[in-house]
């Protein structure tokens, strides 16, 4: 029984895009590509809350095989990252392939028909000879199960459902988290609400973000030299794998430079607010690194003004009109913004229940055998599958790095199967663990291991306290390595 795909991908955020792409380059062009969402474009479809924008300059921040010459700010606002998705998706010809609105229950591997049954909400199921996950790191949204949540008399609203039309302006407003998003949403809704109380659990480490207005001049020299581009990528990618590689990964070796890090984004705070108890309370008490720095020269100058406080005591409890802390004081509100991120490892590792060979539970494996994943990429027991977002996989600042990397393991892993004349493909226990020791051992020179992380809460920690994340290697390596893993480490078989 044949199935009806080539490949089913679950996902259509930048991941599924780039999966697509190069499933059309290996001629597996009988794809589909399945998405929760109305539409493409992944967290820059979802999140559209004011301020946002990437934090990853936009040169490096997209494909480096689809340059967009057309950035109008070095960090381009998310509506266009939204638009650059589009444009992708009509160019490369995936839209058509693409089925909105389509939530996936869950996957099996068929081991008599050798593919995946993909089962969708509301009792339908497609089969495929590959199965594709481009679920993305962030897409699961959390809210902390605050007591008396529900007896809240106002608006709640969480940052990844952000409603275009709702208007803050004299609102008594407080937000809950000081991440990435509250980073970027703090400054606008300053702007307009009566008074803003922010919610701080742990500081975050901010730098200065060095953003300007790209000029049309450049953009059309953009356009008409694409080397030039080429170039600008290179120089702010270097950039990027120095602050991630020497001040992260290999924190034993170069803690000097770790700390003058840590001394800039103080000195920013110091530069930015007057307040000396205020600064107190910003200040982090962890090594920089420990959480992923965001950049803003906005974030702390809101801090200055009347109309916002900073609370740091913990939150107890939420009544009708307010938030109660741990002291007895409460805070009356009448809107509450949860800034509180997404949930990574209790349930978007996998984000949906993935079953393989021999009835083994991807997720259960997971949790019991430590997260793993050969390469970042396939997993023993999970033939013919391939997952883009997966512990050990993110490599570099910007995600496109991880994305093209993993497309290049597909490219030279199918392409290997094709030309033995195969059909099925499974990374082999020895393979997998000879790949998780060497992390493993490499991680331990990095500010997770090495360094003080104790307060960080972050979640590049799992529940077993290891930080499964990020690859500990410099993206030239992960993106040689994509081109040259060994060919034996994987089992080749075809259809019974």
């Amino acid at each position: 029984m044949a199935p009806q795909y080539d490949a089913v991908v679950i996902g259509a955020g930048f991941g599924g895009m780039g999966a697509g792409i190069e499933l059309d380059r290996l001629g597996l062009s009988n794809f589909v590509i399945l998405e929760r969402e109305d539409d493409l474009g992944g967290t820059w479809h979802v999140n559209h809350y004011p301020g946002l924008a990437v934090d990853i300059a936009s040169v490096t921040y997209s494909y480096s095989f689809e340059p967009n010459p057309y950035w109008t700010r070095l960090f381009a606002p998310g509506k266009e990252l939204k638009k650059y998705a589009a444009h992708v998706a009509d160019k490369y010809g995936l839209r058509r392939r693409m089925r909105f609105g389509t939530v996936v229950d869950g996957a099996r591997w068929d081991e008599e028909h050798q593919h995946w049954v993909v089962s969708i909400a509301g009792g339908e199921t497609v089969t495929g000879r590959y199965l594709l996950t481009a679920t993305g790191f962030l897409s699961q949204p959390y809210t902390p199960p605050f007591p008396g949540i529900d007896s809240f008399a106002g608006k709640i609203i969480h940052t990844t459902a952000w409603e275009d039309d709702f208007d803050l302006s004299g609102r008594k407003a407080a937000i809950i988290g000081t991440g990435a998003t509250a980073v970027q949403l703090i400054p606008e809704a300053a702007k307009k609400t009566k008074e803003l109380t922010v919610f701080q659990r742990t500081p975050i480490w901010v730098v200065p973000k060095i953003d300007t207005a790209i000029p049309a001049p450049v953009q059309k020299l953009f356009a008409r030299v694409p080397a030039t581009q080429k170039a600008a990528r290179l120089v702010n990618t270097s950039m990027l794998e120095a602050l991630m590689v020497v001040g992260v990964l290999h924190f034993k070796q170069a803690k000097p430079l770790n700390m003058a890090a840590g001394v800039l984004a103080k000195a920013h705070l110091r530069a930015q607010v007057r307040d000396k108890e205020i600064r107190k309370q910003l200040t982090p008490h962890y090594d920089f690194g420990c959480k992923r720095p965001t950049f803003s020269n906005q974030y702390f100058k809101t801090f200055n003004q009347p109309n916002v406080r900073l609370e740091t005591n913990s939150i107890d409890h939420i009544e009708a009109d307010g938030i109660v802390t741990a002291d007895g004081n409460k805070t009356e509100i009448d809107t509450l913004i949860l800034a509180t991120g997404f949930n990574l490892w209790d349930v978007n590792f996998p984000a949906i229940e993935i079953i393989g060979r021999d009835g083994v539970n991807l997720g259960k494996f997971w949790r019991d055998n430590r997260f793993q994943a050969y390469e970042g990429i396939t997993v023993p027991k999970f033939p013919n599958f391939l997952s883009l977002n997966s512990p050990y996989s993110y490599s570099g600042l910007s995600y496109f790095t991880t994305i093209e990397a993993q497309m290049k393991h597909m490219g030279r892993l199918l392409g290997e199967m094709f030309r033995r004349g195969e059909t099925t493909f499974e990374v082999t226990e020895q393979a997998n663990t000879r790949f998780l020791d060497r992390v493993t051992e490499k991680l331990g020179s990095s500010v997770f291991y090495g360094g003080d992380c104790a307060t960080a809460r972050s979640y590049y920690f799992n529940q077993h306290g290891e930080a499964a994340l990020l690859r500990p290697t410099s993206t030239v390596n992960a993106h040689r390595e994509a081109v040259s893993f060994p060919l034996d480490d994987y089992t080749y078989g075809k259809i019974a």
